[in-house]
């Protein structure tokens, strides 16, 4: 299948002529999309990698100011930066200049404009790197896919008579209490077709139209829907029958659009049907009741039955 029931896309690119220099240009969206464990390492060296390149410069202001031990400066002798010995003690300056921690045993003096300059330098540009890296790591977790893994469908679609028609009928929920704004359902058929002039198309998409009781428009997504779409004439599924369905080749993918009411950000769940999934001649089981203290409940346990 093109989408899995967890609405991830499977699909390779192979042979891109593109450099990958053109995912460096679009670096925020790059590092949103790594996995964690990469975005984890690139955080850690970014913050790593600054302080001990700024130790190294630290200590090259010191040796060039003559502020080490082994150049036995004299009592009179103002260093550029107090207490500064070695490479390890430039690292840990370079640390708590960085991050502001100033423990207050090493300073920069106003002996020299290297160190005043250098320490500016580095002040803001450590700002920029936390900024960037903590607002990449905000974003990470505030993404709106993440909203969608709480959107589920049920395992299989039916077809039965509702209304009078036959439809192709979809269980969905929200397990939040929060809604979804704004929401929008429809789907696509995938399925691989030949033209008249012997050319084949594969995945080739049909719109597929599934309407609610309410309207598809605006959902109140606080409680469980069945979506359904209407078999007509003009359905891909209208001349398929119950006993030639499984022989079919197609793929349903059902796309649900909303606006999450916490964030304001768009959001989109999806998730597919093959031809096993949809069972003919079935309805599925009630989930709402009313409890005796008048409140509804949601079972969720026969969602999918």
């Amino acid at each position: 299948r093109l989408v899995s029931k967890d609405g991830r896309c499977n699909i390779e690119f192979g042979n891109v002529e593109q450099s990958r220099f053109v995912f460096l240009i679009d670096i925020w969206t790059t590092i949103l999309d790594l996995r964690w464990r990469y975005k984890m390492t690139i955080f850690i060296s970014a913050f790593l990698g600054s302080w001990f390149l700024f130790g190294l410069l630290w200590y090259v202001v010191a040796y060039i100011h003559k502020d080490l031990p082994e150049f036995n400066p004299s009592i009179n002798h103002t260093p550029c930066v107090d207490n500064i010995n070695g490479l390890t003690s430039a690292f840990l300056f370079s640390l708590e200049t960085q991050v502001t921690i100033g423990y207050g045993f090493r300073c920069v003096t106003e002996q020299c404009a290297t160190a005043i300059f250098l320490l500016i330098f580095q002040s803001i540009l450590g700002v920029i790197i936390n900024s960037f890296m903590c607002g990449a790591i905000l974003a990470k977790i505030s993404r709106s896919k993440n909203r969608a893994k709480t959107i589920t469908f049920s395992k299989n679609a039916v077809i039965s008579k509702r209304g009078g028609k036959l439809c192709l009928l979809i269980r969905v929920a929200n397990l939040r209490k929060s809604l979804l704004i704004g929401s929008h359902i429809y789907g696509k058929l995938l399925k691989t077709t030949i033209t008249p002039e012997g050319e084949t198309i594969i995945l080739d998409q049909v719109n597929i139209e599934f309407v609610v009781d309410a309207g598809n428009e605006n959902l109140f997504f606080i409680s469980p829907l069945t979506i359904y779409h209407i078999i007509d004439k003009n359905s891909p599924f209208f001349h398929m029958a119950a006993e030639t369905i499984l022989q079919q080749d197609f793929e349903l993918v059902v796309f649900l659009d909303g606006t999450v009411e916490a964030t304001s950000a768009t959001c989109q769940v999806r998730t597919s049907y093959i031809p096993e999934e949809v069972l003919w001649g079935y309805r599925f089981a009630p989930i709402v009741s009313k409890t005796k203290e008048g409140k509804y409940r949601v079972d969720f346990q026969n969602f999918s039955k």
